[in-house]
């Protein structure tokens, strides 16, 4: 029997809640499927601090890298919000994202036939878009050097260097071949010089992927395209702080923030979280979506364990549900059959990925 071992990091707010969810499904998939996960627990962000007064104690780096994956929930909250900035939750999962090297968020956007109306898009606009943000995440202008803040003078440092964005970009064409063969880089390389070598070195690694379509789009022409036409993305190929608007856009395209997932893998570890956040106004009601967490539990056995028929089983899980009209609060207003709790929603996609 194949064993994993998964550290878990529920963080703050609603984080706790909706991990049990995604636990829930996992350990029912390994049963069909054949494998075993154990979980060792692991503190980070506002949890971290209000034990240790570190928002990423030494000890979670070591149990995240003694593990074969980490699921995470949410951190964050206004307790926290006036600490100074090297001592905020987000801190916590920077310095978690650098230390376990993940340079790779994908970011999928899937929007569900039964939850068209949920975006403020039209639903003719939105039918069949399905595609997939891969985002740079520990380089750029979050990451570069010098940076400061300097009386009335405030500065950061946008840097890339060609190994950096040559291992983003092989991520970025070795999931279009499994898709559907098309990778659109963004950057903005008009004016940056950063961008000219990103866009520069993005071709050079196309040539290995002759069989793989690429075109180059400017950041604010892609925003535009993405609430214009997103069925025309396949992949999009962007550095971390274009990644960041991009991968929050494309996440209105399904209605809420509370259905999509992500994962953030490097050469050997992976990070797999929801997009969204703590939502502390909502925590400990039982109504918060755990769709999104349950969903990174997918990817997680997908890209890392490679476990695809479970995740499939999960994915399929999902869809059926949403198919026979369950909805959490967020999801209420539309087509709801039956409106359920955080717990009940879990159950359900652990019964039907059981059953499937």
């Amino acid at each position: 029997m194949k064993k994993y071992k998964v550290a878990l990091i529920k963080g703050d707010g609603i984080g706790p809640e909706i991990i049990d969810e995604a636990v829930k499904v996992l350990d029912a998939v390994s049963v069909k499927e054949g494998f075993e996960i154990t979980y060792k627990e692991a503190l980070l962000g506002g949890a971290a601090i209000d034990v240790t007064g570190d928002p990423i104690p030494q000890e979670t780096i070591e149990i995240a890298k003694s593990c074969d994956a980490v699921l995470f929930g949410a951190i964050g909250g206004p307790k926290w919000d006036n600490l100074p900035r090297d001592k905020r939750p987000e801190t916590g999962l920077l310095k978690l994202r650098k230390a376990l090297e993940v340079f790779a968020n994908l970011r999928p956007v899937q929007v569900y036939d039964e939850l068209l109306n949920a975006s403020t898009l039209k639903p003719e606009v939105l039918r069949g878009t399905d595609l997939m943000v891969v985002r740079e995440l520990i380089g750029g202008i979050y990451f570069g050097q010098p940076r400061g803040y300097e009386g009335d003078k405030a500065y950061n440092t946008m840097v890339y260097t060609k190994d950096e964005v040559r291992r983003i970009a092989k991520v970025a064409f070795e999931i279009a071949r499994k898709r559907n063969m098309k990778v659109t880089s963004v950057d903005k390389a008009n004016v940056l010089e950063v961008s000219q070598l990103w866009r520069d070195t993005v071709e050079e690694v196309a040539k290995e992927y002759e069989d793989v379509s690429l075109e180059h789009m400017y950041i604010d022409n892609a925003a535009m395209q993405l609430i214009r036409d997103p069925r025309q993305f396949d992949v999009i190929l962007t550095g971390n702080i274009f990644g960041d608007i991009l991968s929050d856009e494309a996440s209105m395209l399904s209605g809420s923030i509370g259905l999509l997932p992500s994962a953030s893998i490097g050469e050997k570890y992976g990070l797999y979280e929801p997009i969204h956040g703590s939502a502390p106004d909502i925590a400990g009601q039982g109504i918060a979506n755990p769709i999104a967490t349950i969903a990174s539990a997918s990817m997680m056995l997908r890209y890392q364990f490679g476990e695809e028929h479970a995740a499939d089983r999960i994915d399929q899980a999902i869809k059926q549900v949403l198919k026979e009209g369950y909805r959490t609060k967020d999801l209420s207003s539309f087509d709801a059959k039956e409106v359920v709790t955080t717990s009940e929603m879990g159950s359900l996609i652990a019964q039907y990925a059981s059953q499937i």
